[in-house]
């Protein structure tokens, strides 16, 4: 008996809880499909949290088992860890092979990352590590990890080529897709708490995506929507 292949997903991101914020309830609704997820953090995160109590060195750490455990809730078990200073990411060569070598190591359907346009409406969204992770992703997609003369070493590793057929982006300031998550806004709601480290004033935090996410449902055009996630697909395959 032929087995169906497994549709894969990843996800590509600066911080820890970039996306939780972005697209958790997605996410959960691509695992409850029975997609494959596998998270890919390109920071330590270590630049990040509010209390002053907290070491930094041992920020990096809490934020990795931050987002493992959210990362559960929508049921993601795959989580890559890239270890990039936070705060000081570009869209550099070095960052281009490692996320080339990820999608050829994982082979997705499909990329989730940050939109690498700025959106001035949404000026948090555009934090310079998004756009970098961003740019670095999309040219990890096109054409670095589809050509097999880009990064000759990742060859020697066995890893072939791959096309990546499509990328959704998240905080594009074009949005032209919206996914209905009313299904799984606690299942969101619940991988943001997992970020306590990041989170000095829970309920507001919570209240503000509720908010966000009750204004984009209006773009869906069904009254049984109460909330939703927005991004611009990519046709890239």
């Amino acid at each position: 008996m032929v087995q169906e292949a497994v549709e894969r997903a990843l996800a590509i991101v600066a911080h820890p809880d970039d996306v939780d914020f972005g697209a958790a309830g997605t996410v959960a609704n691509w695992t409850d499909a029975g997609t494959r997820v596998t998270y890919c953090i390109v920071t330590d995160g270590a630049a990040g949290g509010f209390d002053p109590g907290v070491p930094r060195s041992e920020m990096a750490g809490l934020r990795q088992d931050e987002q493992r455990a959210a990362a559960k809730v929508v049921g993601v078990e795959d989580v890559v860890f890239l270890g990039y200073p936070d705060g000081r990411l570009q869209p550099s060569l070095e960052l281009r092979q490692d996320l080339s070598r990820v999608i050829r190591q994982v082979r997705p359907d499909r990329v989730l990352t940050a939109s690498p346009e700025r959106n001035w409406a949404r000026l948090p969204a555009s934090h310079p590590d998004h756009l970098s992770v961003g740019e670095a992703a999309m040219c990890a997609v096109y054409p670095d990890a589809r050509n097999p003369f880009a990064f000759p070493s990742l060859l020697e590793e066995g890893l072939q080529p791959h096309v990546v057929p499509e990328v959704w982006l998240m905080g594009s300031p074009r949005a032209d897709h919206f996914v209905d998550i009313t299904a799984n806004f606690e299942r969101k709601v619940a991988a943001l708490l997992c970020h306590a480290s990041q989170l000095p004033d829970p309920d507001a935090v919570v209240e503000m995506v509720r908010a966000w996410t009750a204004a984009t449902a209006e773009q869906v055009g069904d009254p049984a929507c109460r909330h939703a996630e927005a991004f611009f697909v990519v046709r890239s395959g």
